[in-house]
């Protein structure tokens, strides 16, 4: 266990308030208490009360009432305040592994990205068509950058790790005792013409959608009418094609509309999360079969999926377990039992 000297900060953040010139100029007011200490970090309570009314308002969009979201997030409180104690570990963990500014760049290149697909020529003009639809651009970075930092450290230290762990024999010991996880699934390819709602108007898009799918029908070329069209696909990643898609991975927004469409074929235009109108061409597809087929990355990856939840929890384990992980009285009782149950669980057996 890593000891830290510094005294836990049990009350004051930095963001404390001078009072008034008539006491003491060094006197502070307090604005806000510490949850839990994480080696330098905390977590506030600022933080966690945030955090919850993200969950409520999430909630209330999936239909709850808001008595009922605000009841759920409560119950959910400890795993709410574990899961900033986890987060804030791995972008500790993140920051000593010298990935920040990695991580700065792919979140810059992730903006530029939609910048283009969206037809944004600044930074400022997607912000402000965020702000426009209620979106807060600096919260939504924030967001992406914890789900970046979470998955990169993860990739880095636990995922890469195990999918390379079984030797060559181990691979094709699993291969053939498993066979029935390795037949040939269905398969397709599309081809994807995609209109951005950003920046336009929505009845507009969707009267143009209608328009091409007029000409595909009547014999255009669907990459000529792409090219001339679409903005980057979502679909395809920006490729405008993408070739070979299991079927059964694909949402089912996306599942749904080519269910039935032959080779040459394409689907009416549809919406994807308010982003867009899509049309997509099926260019081929490959029916499933009972053949196994044995392809080692195919073997490791299912080989990974079984081990990872648990080597993931090894791993968050022992990150708390080399931390000064410090909970406030009056959260360790409800914080405590869940942060430390899987360490607890190990020394049991």
């Amino acid at each position: 266990m890593r000891i830290f000297r510094h005294l836990f900060l049990v009350v004051l953040v930095a963001a404390a308030v001078v009072v008034p010139a008539s006491a003491q100029e060094t006197q502070t007011k307090v604005v806000d208490e510490v949850v839990a200490q994480v080696n330098d970090g905390v977590i506030t309570l600022s933080r966690v009360k945030r955090e919850a009314q993200n969950a409520i308002e999430s909630f209330v969009q999936q239909g709850k009432s808001k008595d009922e979201a605000k009841k759920m997030v409560d119950e959910r409180q400890a795993e709410l305040i574990t899961s900033l104690i986890n987060e804030e570990l791995l972008v500790q963990k993140a920051k000593d592994l010298g990935m920040d500014r990695a991580i700065d760049e792919a979140l810059n290149q992730h903006l530029a990205d939609i910048m283009k697909q969206n037809n944004f020529k600044t930074v400022e003009a997607l912000y402000a068509e965020m702000e426009r639809t209620g979106v807060d651009p600096k919260e939504l970075r924030d967001n992406w950058r914890k789900q970046a930092t979470r998955e990169r450290v993860l990739q880095q230290e636990v995922q890469s790790a195990v999918y390379w762990q079984p030797t060559a024999k181990q691979v094709r010991e699993y291969y053939d005792k498993n066979k029935g996880k390795f037949t040939q699934p269905e398969t397709v390819s599309l081809s994807e013409i995609f209109l951005g709602f950003a920046g336009r108007d929505e009845k507009t898009v969707r009267t143009k959608a209608s328009q091409l799918y007029i000409e595909l029908k009547g014999g255009a070329d669907f990459a000529t009418v792409a090219k001339e069209n679409s903005d980057a696909g979502i679909i395809t990643q920006g490729a405008g094609k993408a070739e070979g898609l299991r079927v059964a991975d694909l949402p089912e927004p996306v599942a749904k509309p080519i269910a039935g469409i032959k080779e040459g074929g394409i689907t009416l235009p549809f919406e994807i999360d308010q982003m867009g109108v899509i049309i997509l061409k099926v260019d081929a597809r490959q029916a499933a079969s009972s053949e196994s087929v044995f392809d080692e990355k195919n073997v490791r990856l299912a080989m990974l999926n079984e081990k990872l939840p648990e080597e993931q929890k090894k791993f968050m384990a022992k990150l708390r377990d080399d931390s000064y992980i410090k909970i406030s009285e009056s959260y360790r009782p409800l914080v405590a039992p869940l942060l430390f149950a899987d360490q607890r669980k190990e020394k049991a057996n």
